[in-house]
């Protein structure tokens, strides 16, 4: 594999790389190897070629974290719950009674990929002091293998609170479960250094446009493998309680084509949209134009919609939206795990949307008057059978008719509208609610609007500082169009209407933003660390509890009240450190 890696010529290596990220298991070998460094310094840290065969390396073995990642996120909170096909396991971990030999708790996988991290930082550092690779390209490689750590970090801290927090590679993986050898930190310390040691990086950019791990293939650009450190840095300080500097994290990617880019990208990357009510060619929620009190003109379809923020092919449309999302295809390893857990077709159907989840996407408002988020019923979840049936992995699997199983999907780890949320929620703690709102509900131009006014010069923008900035103007008379002129609010390309008012206070904007979070979001892995952050924030343990109660409850299960009572104490609410 390594000789076929050093081919040196660009093409080999985009094709090569694209190989290694949808064909993960001889990257394995590459990476099984001793933490020495003589070893892995002599046999395969020659180049740059083996430093890019390293890094995809990397991600081919933190794939294998898609499914606990989703089931610990998503199953421990309020929204997923158990289906008649479900483990003894996942039985566990809905109801927060999970045992010792629990596989989806056992956190050893996650260090599996942070010893991966650490030998392979560890190799790049003799690299560069032998001169194998330049600064540059040393910079970029250093920080996207060490902001993945930290991810991976972050998410130890979720689930199990306090962890062994380590930076070097070890003799036996094993030793991370011995306290004498690798001691364990609180989460609250475990954050303190995870801030200091990713602010601390000297890059923080994506690939630049010259790496050879920045590259075009088919028109898609492979940026999208590979995290975002910016996202990651405001949600560490958003995590810490530092808003201010998570809201500049999050506004730096949120105008990253503000300035540089042509007047699509400027208008549209990264931005939330309302729906283009002629060809309805967009991510947003929308009806037929003229037709939109027809409950069957609902745009449903994989190319148009909202719906298609999941089912669409990596295109121009895919590109604003995704910033970090990592592929399974149908012809090669790691199997997309997905399809398994949720359909009822093609996989198992193990786990499904709670009572909870359905009756929090009905109680909204769509702008014509109907009584649901098509969010919800309508794109999130469908009846299958009778059953309800998490679609928003299955919609490229569930048009098979063969026997074959289907395999091809995506891990989906961040996008615009959680960007947003995020950015909102830092905003609103910052003290910022009117921007906060504006971002939730209706977008900028909206919000910040005097009706009937022709003259926008001195309107529709914040007139605030960086990260509050926002130009929204668009205008005649004179002519304006603002960076943000097109921006509608999350809410707002949802087709839902405003929740909560302009004015309110700081716990009610955080209490829609959070909602939100759950309608928008719901089974990308973001529920239980937002349930955590709150609750943590607040010390109200109850903001947690109450939310996994109400999904027991309302599925009968009588063990609902126990684990109320249990996760009151925040010390419950981690799982056992243990494989």
């Amino acid at each position: 594999m390594i000789t076929t890696i050093r081919t040196k010529t660009k093409n080999s290596v985009i094709l090569m790389m694209v190989m290694l990220v949808f064909s993960l298991t001889s990257c394995e070998n590459y990476l099984d190897v001793e933490p020495e460094d003589k070893l892995a310094g002599e046999q395969v840290y020659r180049d740059i070629y083996d430093a890019d065969a390293a890094v995809v390396g990397v991600y081919g073995k933190f794939m294998k974290l898609a499914e606990k990642h989703v089931i610990l996120n998503e199953m421990r909170a309020d929204l997923m719950t158990t289906t008649r096909n479900s483990s003894p396991y996942l039985k566990e971990i809905s109801e927060h009674n999970v045992s010792a030999d629990n596989p989806y708790a056992s956190p050893k996988e996650f260090y599996e990929v942070i010893q991966n991290c650490n030998d392979v930082l560890k190799n790049f550092d003799i690299m560069l002091a032998k001169k194998k690779f330049s600064q540059s390209q040393y910079d970029q490689r250093y920080a996207d293998i060490g902001v993945l750590r930290s991810w991976i970090y972050l998410q130890l801290g979720i689930q199990y609170g306090s962890v062994p927090y380590i930076t070097e590679p070890i003799e036996n993986i094993n030793d991370v479960k011995n306290l004498a050898k690798t001691p364990r930190i609180s989460f609250n310390e475990l954050l303190t250094k995870l801030v200091a040691f990713t602010e601390g990086l000297t890059y923080k950019n994506q690939y630049d446009s010259e790496s050879s791990l920045n590259i075009a293939v088919d028109g898609y650009n492979t940026a999208k493998f590979f995290i975002n450190k910016e996202c990651l840095l405001g949600d560490l300080q958003l995590w810490k309680g530092n808003y201010l500097q998570a809201a500049q994290h999050y506004k730096n990617v949120m105008e990253t084509s503000s300035t540089s880019g042509n007047d699509s990208e400027r208008f549209d990357m990264y931005r939330v949209k309302l729906a283009e009510v002629t060809n309805n060619n967009d991510l947003a929620v929308g009806y037929i134009r003229t037709r939109e009190q027809d409950i069957n003109a609902l745009i449903d379809e994989d190319t148009r919609g909202w719906r298609s923020i999941f089912a669409r092919d990596r295109d121009v449309l895919w590109n604003t939206e995704w910033i970090w999302s990592l592929p399974f295809e149908n012809n090669f390893a790691p199997k997309n795990p997905f399809i398994n857990i949720f359909s009822s077709k093609h996989g198992s159907y193990l786990a499904k949307p709670s009572q909870r989840a359905m009756d929090l996407w009905n109680t909204q408002k769509q702008q014509n008057g109907f009584p649901y988020d098509a969010r919800g019923q309508k794109f999130t979840y469908k009846m299958v059978n009778g059953d309800p049936v998490i679609m928003k992995y299955l919609y490229s699997s569930e048009a098979i008719v063969s026997d074959i199983q289907p395999t091809k999907g995506q891990w989906f780890l961040y996008r615009a509208a959680k960007l947003h949320l995020r950015y909102a929620e830092a905003a609103n703690r910052d003290n910022q609610q009117k921007v906060a709102y504006a971002i939730l509900n209706i977008g900028i131009k909206g919000t910040y609007n005097i009706p009937n006014q022709v003259d926008v010069t001195d309107i529709q923008k914040t007139n605030l500082g960086f990260p509050y900035d926002f130009d929204a103007r668009q205008g005649e008379y004179p002519y304006f169009r603002g960076n943000w002129y097109r921006g509608a609010g999350v809410r707002g390309r949802a087709y839902v209407t405003p929740a909560g008012n302009i004015g309110d206070d700081m716990l009610t904007t955080e209490n829609n933003i959070i909602n939100e979070d759950a309608l928008e979001l719901a089974y990308e892995g973001n529920r239980w660390e937002d349930l955590v952050r709150i609750a943590l924030r607040r010390n109200d343990p109850a903001y947690l509890a109450d939310r996994v109660y109400e999904k027991l409850s309302k599925e009968g299960n009588s063990r609902a009240e126990e684990v109320r009572s249990k996760l009151m104490n925040v010390n419950n609410w981690y799982l056992p450190f243990a494989w």
